[in-house]
C-alpha cells in the first residue's frame, strides 16, 4: 500500500500562500485544520504517479481520482459545489464521494480512495494499480426474461439508455440498432480531427458490449414503427418486436438546395466515413464551406493547414452571429483568416458549376465565383423522424418528438431522447427545446431508462457545449436563445474573455475563452436552481463566481 500526506511549502505570508501555510502547519496542530479547509476544500495530491482529488464537504473527507474520465481533464481546475465537482473542459459532474458520474459527457465513474484522518494529518491510501476510470457495476441478460428494450439511433443517448438499464439490473433483451458502419462512436471528433482511427473514438470496444448484453445491430434503418403491435420495420424488410422504445435517431444534415448541389464532390458530414472521405478529397485541393456553423468552422480550422486554399461561405455578418453574438464571431473569423482561411459572408450560393458530374465552382449571389475541388455542407440539421410518418408519435411542427420532462412521448412505452427530442427545458421554466448537445443526449438517455424501469426521475441537466478552433476551445452553458444583451469580462480581441448572456435582468448563458472554470462555475450555479442576475454579470468584483 502507498500512503500520501497532503502537505505544501509556502513561499509568502499573504493571502493565498498564508492559508496554504497554515494548512501546512496543521499537521502538528489539529486545530488549525478544518478552520483553514473551510476556505480551501479541494486539492490535488499524487499516488503510485496518479492525480486525486481531496475534497473536504461538511467536515468531511473523501478522495476520488484527478483526472475527468471522458477527456483528462484535471478536475482540480473544475467547479466544486457540495458533494460534487463540474469538469472544466466539458462539463462532466462527478460525485466526490461515491466518484459516481452524475452529469456528462463522459461514460465512466472516478475511483475513489481510502482516507483517514489522524493526529491532525490527512492520508490518501490507494492499491498499486492506481486506476483513472471506474465502470459502474453492471449486469447481464437473464436467460428466461422475456422482456426487450429496443434502442433505434447508435448515439450516446441510445448507449447510456443501455448502460443505465444494465447497471439498474435490467435483465431483458437490449439492441441497439444503428444505420451506421461503426459501433456508437465519439461524433464529436469527426469535424475536429477528421483523420482520427475509428478504434481512438469508439465509445465502448465490441467485447465490452458483448459482454452485458448489448446487441448493436448495425447498418440498418428504421422505416416505421407500428406502436399498436409494437414493431419496428427496417430497410432491409425486417422487423423487430419490442416491449420498450427509444427513439434516438438524431438529425441529419441539411442538404443545399440549389443547381449543381447533387453533384458528388458536394458532402455533408454526417458520419465517420463521411469525415475520412472529406479529409482526403481536401488534401492539396480547394475546399469551399457552406456555412458557419459549429460544425462549418471547425471543419475549416481542421483543414487550414491541410487543404490547398479554404474559403468559408456565411449567410451572415459574422460566424456564430446569432448563437455566440457578433464579438466572438468576428474574433473567430479573425483567427481562421490568420491561418489563410478566407470568408464570404453576407452571401449565399446561387449555383455550383461542374464537369462530369463534379463541382469545379461556386457562383455566390453577389457575382463571385469560387474554384472548389470539394465542397462541404454545413447549413443545419433536420431531425430524423421521418419513419414516423403514419404513426401515432406526436412530433412538432419541426418534426422533433416531443417528450415530457420524463422522456416519454405521447404513447406508452415509448420515449425519445437526443437531438431529435422536444423537450421541456428545466432552466427556462420548461420551456419546450430542441437542442443537439451531446452532453444533453447523455442525459435523455440516462433519463429514459430509469423511468423505463418505473424509478420515476426528471430530466433536470444544465446544457453544456464546446467547441475547437485551431486548438482552442469555447465553452458554453445555459440556453441563450432570445438574449437581449451581453455582457463581457475580459477582453475578446485578446481571446481571453467570458461573457454572459441576458435576457432581461437574468443571465440565460455564458461562454468563454481561457477563462476557465467560468463556465462550469456558472452551470454549477444554473444546476442549483439559482438565478444569476444582470448586476452580478456587470460588477467589476466577480468574487460571486469564486474562481481561483
Amino acid at each position: 500500500m502507498n500512503i500520501s500526506t497532503w502537505n505544501k511549502k509556502t513561499k509568502t505570508e499573504t493571502g493565498q500562500d498564508r492559508m496554504l501555510q497554515l494548512v501546512s502547519c496543521a499537521w502538528t496542530d489539529s486545530r488549525f485544520l478544518y478552520d483553514c479547509f473551510l476556505h480551501y476544500r479541494m486539492k490535488e495530491v499524487e499516488v503510485n504517479h496518479h492525480k486525486i482529488v481531496l475534497v473536504r464537504n461538511e467536515g468531511k473527507f473523501s478522495a476520488v481520482g484527478g483526472l475527468c474520465t471522458h477527456y483528462g481533464a484535471p478536475l482540480i481546475k473544475g467547479a466544486l459545489v457540495g458533494n460534487r465537482v463540474r469538469c472544466p473542459w466539458h462539463g462532466a459532474c462527478f460525485n466526490t464521494t461515491t466518484g459516481d458520474i452524475e452529469e456528462y459527457p463522459g461514460l465512466d465513474s472516478l475511483p475513489t480512495y481510502k482516507v483517514k484522518v489522524e493526529d491532525g494529518k490527512v492520508y490518501v491510501t490507494a492499491g498499486k494499480q492506481t486506476l483513472t476510470k471506474r465502470v459502474k457495476e453492471m449486469s447481464c441478460r437473464v436467460p428466461g426474461v422475456c422482456h426487450t428494450v429496443l434502442l433505434i439511433g447508435g448515439g450516446p443517448a441510445s448507449l447510456q439508455c443501455a448502460e443505465t438499464l444494465r447497471q439498474n439490473n435490467y435483465g431483458g433483451r437490449i439492441i441497439i440498432v444503428t444505420k451506421d458502419e461503426q459501433l456508437p462512436l465519439d461524433k464529436t471528433k469527426l469535424s475536429k480531427a477528421m483523420n482520427i482511427e475509428v478504434e481512438k473514438i469508439l465509445l465502448r470496444p465490441s467485447d465490452f458490449l458483448q459482454q452485458h448484453g448489448i446487441e448493436v445491430l448495425k447498418e440498418k434503418e428504421v422505416v416505421s414503427v407500428n406502436t399498436e403491435a409494437k414493431t419496428v420495420a427496417f430497410n432491409d424488410g425486417t422487423s423487430q418486436h419490442y416491449d420498450q422504445l427509444l427513439i434516438s435517431t438524431g438529425a441529419r444534415a441539411r442538404a443545399m438546395q440549389c443547381p449543381g448541389a447533387e453533384m458528388e464532390n458536394v458532402k455533408l458530414l454526417e458520419s465517420y466515413k463521411d469525415a475520412a472521405g472529406i479529409y482526403q478529397m481536401s488534401l492539396g485541393k480547394k475546399a469551399v464551406i457552406i456555412g458557419t456553423s459549429f460544425i462549418g468552422m471547425e471543419v475549416a480550422a481542421y483543414l487550414s493547414d491541410k487543404a490547398a486554399s479554404v474559403a468559408v461561405v456565411g449567410k451572415s455578418k459574422f460566424p456564430y452571429q446569432f448563437s455566440l453574438g457578433p464579438d466572438i464571431g468576428k474574433m473567430t473569423m479573425k483567427m481562421l483568416e490568420e491561418k489563410n482561411v478566407k470568408f464570404y459572408m453576407s452571401s449565399d450560393v446561387a449555383e455550383m458549376r461542374g464537369v462530369k458530374g463534379r463541382v469545379k465552382e461556386i457562383v455566390l449571389q453577389n457575382g463571385d465565383v469560387l474554384p472548389a475541388d470539394v465542397v462541404i455542407v454545413g447549413i443545419g440539421v433536420i431531425p430524423n423522424s421521418h419513419f414516423l410518418k403514419g404513426s401515432a408519435v406526436e412530433v412538432d411542427s419541426r418534426n422533433a418528438v416531443v417528450v415530457d420532462k420524463f422522456m416519454k412521448t405521447n404513447i406508452p412505452d415509448v420515449f425519445a431522447a437526443g437531438d431529435v427530442a422536444s423537450f421541456p427545458l428545466c432552466i427556462r421554466e420548461d420551456k419546450r427545446v430542441q437542442i443537439g448537445h451531446w452532453q444533453l443526449a447523455q442525459a435523455h438517455g440516462r433519463v429514459a431508462a430509469l423511468n423505463m424501469l418505473n424509478k420515476q426521475t426528471e430530466l433536470n441537466s444544465v446544457p453544456f457545449f464546446w467547441t475547437v478552433l485551431l486548438g482552442k476551445s469555447i465553452r458554453y452553458t445555459g440556453y441563450g436563445e432570445g438574449y437581449t444583451d451581453i455582457v463581457f469580462k475580459g477582453n475578446v480581441d485578446e481571446r481571453k474573455f467570458l461573457a454572459f448572456y441576458m435576457k432581461g435582468d437574468d443571465v440565460v448563458a455564458a461562454a468563454s475563452l481561457n477563462f476557465d472554470p467560468a463556465v462550469a462555475k456558472v452551470a454549477e450555479i444554473m444546476a442549483t436552481g439559482k438565478k444569476i442576475t444582470k448586476s452580478q454579470a456587470e460588477s467589476e468584483d466577480l468574487g460571486w463566481l469564486q474562481l481561483p
